[in-house]
């Protein structure tokens, strides 16, 4: 598991064998890990999720992960004990669905030697996680999406803005119900 700490850490290291190998990347992450980044949770997180890779200034897929950068991961999930999926490009089905708008504007930039790691803001991870939260809703109504949704602390009109994009994500016919019922869980009676 990846605590603050231990996090910052892979990513440096990561970063310093990227550079003695002469590579460099630039990531854009999501998800557990990056609010950790950003100070925002505490609880522990298995692995950072790579939402995108940067080339030329555009957000390209992630699927899969370039092998020398994958190869490195594998080096440092070896060094700290980590899952050797610790890094992957889970979320990146995401580029093709879409941001929300000014995401790219709203990312905070980190450098760690050769790899440069983009996190998404508090705001991006609201809209985000209100889709990971509505679609964690079938069962219990309750998940660790709802937890960092929680945690996030979004303001009602961050959540009803949040949910015009999250409706623009899925068609099903049930869907804009279970957007209505996380809101009202959050206190927005007008979802």
């Amino acid at each position: 598991m990846l605590e603050e700490d231990s996090l910052e850490r892979a990513i440096e290291v990561l970063g310093s064998l990227l550079e003695e190998r002469g590579l460099g990347y630039e990531i854009v992450v999501v998800g557990g890990s990056a609010l950790l980044l950003l100070g925002i949770i505490r609880r522990p997180t298995r692995d950072l999720d790579v939402l995108a890779l940067v080339s030329h200034g555009e957000y390209i897929t992630a699927q899969p992960l370039p092998a020398d950068l994958q190869q490195a991961a594998l080096d440092v999930a070896e060094l700290f004990g980590l899952a050797p999926d610790w890094l992957n490009s889970g979320p990146t089905a995401q580029i093709r669905s879409g941001l929300p708008e000014g995401f790219e504007k709203r990312v905070e930039t980190r450098i760690y030697r050769s790899l440069v790691v983009h996190i998404a803001s508090r705001l991006d991870h609201i809209y985000l996680k209100l889709h990971a939260a509505v679609d964690d809703w079938w069962g219990t109504g309750k998940g660790k999406h709802y937890d960092d949704l929680r945690r996030l602390a979004p303001t009602p009109q961050e959540l009803l803005d949040a949910a015009q994009w999250v409706l623009g994500q899925d068609t099903g016919a049930e869907f804009p119900g279970e957007v209505a019922a996380v809101l009202r869980a959050f206190g927005v009676e007008n979802a």
